[in-house]
C-alpha cells in the first residue's frame, strides 16, 4: 500500500509538469503582432518641444505670464524656469507636472546633473524663449520644428513680433549666458537690436553644447535700469509689479528691504511707481494749496541728482497741518482708507500722525506725508520716529519754499536746502552718501 502511494505521487509530479511546459510551449508559439506587444512606432503622443526660460530679472520680470501665453494654446506644454537660486520674490508658476523650476545652483544633496538644463529637457526639441514673449501665434513651434527637420540647419530662430521687422540674426553664446539678436543687414557695421528677442528652437541633444553658459550663475550686480522689455503686438511693453500686482518686495525690516541683501537697488518698476505717486500727490496738494515740501532722503536723492535715491523705497513729503482742511482726499483720509478716481489709496498710517499715498490697493508703493506745525519760529509734529534725520527745524527754512527738479518733475524744496539737510543728516550729506548695506560699497559708483 505504500508503495502504490508513493508512485501517486510521483504520477501526479510529473503530470504537473508536462502541463507547465505545454503551456509555456504555447505563449512562445503566440504571434507576437498582438497588440500587447506590437512595437512603438513614430514618436509619442504629446508635444515635441519644451519651453526653456532662462534669463530673466528676479524683480522685474513676466515670466508667468509668458508661461500662460503658452499653456493658453496647449495646456500639456512641457515648461522648464530654469535659475540659479531660488527667485525672490516667488515666480507664480501654475502648479501642473508640465511646469517645472529648475534649479541650477550646485549642492551636495543633488546629483551633478541637477545643475544642467539638459537634464530637465525630455523632449526631442527645446525652445529657449526670452522674458517677455508671448505665445500670440497659435502652430509657431510647429512650423519651427519642421523647418528643423527639413535639415540645412542646426537652429531655428523667429524673432518676437516687432513694429520693426528683422533683418539679421546674431545668436550669441557667451559665458554667462546665450542671447539672440535681431538688427540690421550683416553687411552693416552693426548689429544693434535688445537682447534676447528671439526664439530659438534646436534639438535637446545640442542643448549639451549650450549647457556650460546657461548652467554658470549669473552673480549680482546693482540695477541701475531695467534691461527687460518685450515686443507684443507691435509696442513696447516694459514688465514689472503695477498696480494691479503687489511691489515687488515685502515687509522692510531695520529700514532694509530685500532687495539690499541680494546686492540690488530699488526694482525699476519700483521706482517708476514711486515717481508717478510722488508726481501725483504733489499736483493733488498744489491743486488744494496745501504747503509741502521734499523731507529727508526724498530731499537728499533731489539734491544730489534731482530722483529718488537708487535704494529709497518711499518718498518723504513734509506739509503744514494747518493746510490739511484744504485737501479733499486728506479730510476724507482722517475717517478712513479713500480710493480716488485714479486709484491711488489716501489714509492715515498706522504707525502714528501722519498720512500716507499708496501706489493702489494691490501695490503699496507709498508717498509719506508728515503734518508739521510752528512753535515759537520752529516747526514741529506730533509723530517722531528713531531716524537720525527726524528732527525739528526752523520754519525760515519755509519761506519761501523754492522749486527743485525732484523724479522727472519739479517740487518745492526748503530754501537753503544744503544747510537743511545738513541740519538733518550732518555736514558732507549731499558729497557723501552712506549705503545702507555696506556689501553695496564695493558695488556702487558715486551716489
Amino acid at each position: 500500500m505504500r508503495l502504490t502511494r508513493c508512485q501517486a505521487v510521483l504520477a501526479a509530479a510529473i503530470t504537473l509538469n508536462l502541463l507547465v511546459f505545454f503551456y509555456v510551449s504555447w505563449l512562445q508559439h503566440q504571434p507576437r503582432n498582438s497588440p500587447a506587444r506590437s512595437p512603438r512606432r513614430g514618436p509619442a503622443p504629446g508635444p515635441h518641444v519644451t519651453i526653456l526660460v532662462r534669463e530673466f530679472e528676479a524683480f522685474d520680470n513676466a515670466v508667468p505670464e509668458m508661461v500662460d501665453s503658452f499653456l493658453q494654446q496647449d495646456p500639456a506644454q512641457p515648461v522648464v524656469v530654469a535659475a540659479d537660486t531660488l527667485p525672490y520674490p516667488p515666480l507664480a508658476l501654475p502648479r501642473i507636472p508640465s511646469v517645472r523650476l529648475a534649479l541650477l545652483q550646485p549642492a551636495l544633496d543633488r546629483t551633478a546633473g541637477a545643475s544642467r538644463p539638459e537634464t530637465y529637457v525630455a523632449t526631442e526639441y527645446v525652445a529657449l524663449v526670452p522674458d517677455g514673449a508671448r505665445a500670440e501665434t497659435p502652430g509657431q513651434l510647429e512650423r519651427m520644428v519642421e523647418v528643423l527637420r527639413a535639415g540645412g540647419a542646426r537652429l531655428v530662430a523667429a524673432p518676437i513680433a516687432s513694429a520693426n521687422p528683422a533683418r539679421c540674426l546674431a545668436l550669441n553664446v557667451s559665458l554667462r549666458e546665450w542671447t539672440a539678436r535681431y538688427g540690421p543687414a550683416p553687411s552693416a557695421p552693426r548689429c544693434d537690436a535688445l537682447d534676447g528677442d528671439a526664439v530659438v528652437l534646436l534639438r535637446s541633444r545640442d542643448l549639451f553644447n549650450l549647457s556650460a553658459p546657461l548652467a554658470r550663475p549669473m552673480g549680482t550686480g546693482l540695477f541701475l535700469q531695467t534691461t527687460l522689455r518685450g515686443w507684443t503686438g507691435g509696442r513696447l511693453e516694459w514688465f514689472g509689479c503695477s498696480k494691479e500686482t503687489p511691489r515687488c518686495f515685502g515687509t522692510v525690516v531695520g529700514d532694509t528691504p530685500a532687495y539690499l541683501y541680494e546686492g540690488r537697488w530699488t526694482p525699476p518698476c519700483c521706482l517708476r511707481a514711486l515717481r508717478e505717486t510722488a508726481r501725483y500727490v504733489v499736483g493733488v496738494l498744489e491743486a488744494a494749496g496745501v504747503r509741502y515740501w521734499l523731507e529727508g532722503g526724498s530731499l537728499l536723492g533731489a539734491a544730489r541728482h534731482g530722483d529718488i535715491i537708487p535704494w529709497d523705497y518711499d518718498v518723504d513729503l513734509g506739509i503744514y497741518l494747518e493746510d490739511v482742511g484744504n485737501c479733499e482726499q486728506l479730510r476724507g483720509a482722517e475717517g478712513g482708507s479713500v480710493v480716488d478716481e485714479r486709484g491711488f489709496v489716501w489714509e492715515k498710517a498706522i504707525e502714528g500722525d501722519f498720512f500716507r499715498v499708496q501706489y493702489s490697493e494691490s501695490n503699496h508703493l507709498h508717498v509719506d506725508l508728515w503734518p508739521f506745525y510752528p512753535r515759537n519760529g520752529v516747526m514741529t509734529k506730533d509723530t517722531w520716529l528713531d531716524h537720525r534725520q527726524d528732527v525739528e527745524f526752523p520754519e525760515h527754512f519755509l519761506q519761501p519754499l523754492v522749486p527743485l527738479p525732484f523724479a522727472g518733475f519739479v517740487a518745492q524744496a526748503p530754501n537753503n536746502y544744503r544747510r537743511f539737510l545738513e541740519l538733518k543728516f550732518g555736514p558732507g550729506v549731499i558729497e557723501n552718501p552712506e549705503y545702507p548695506n555696506p556689501a553695496l560699497l564695493s558695488l556702487a559708483g558715486s551716489g
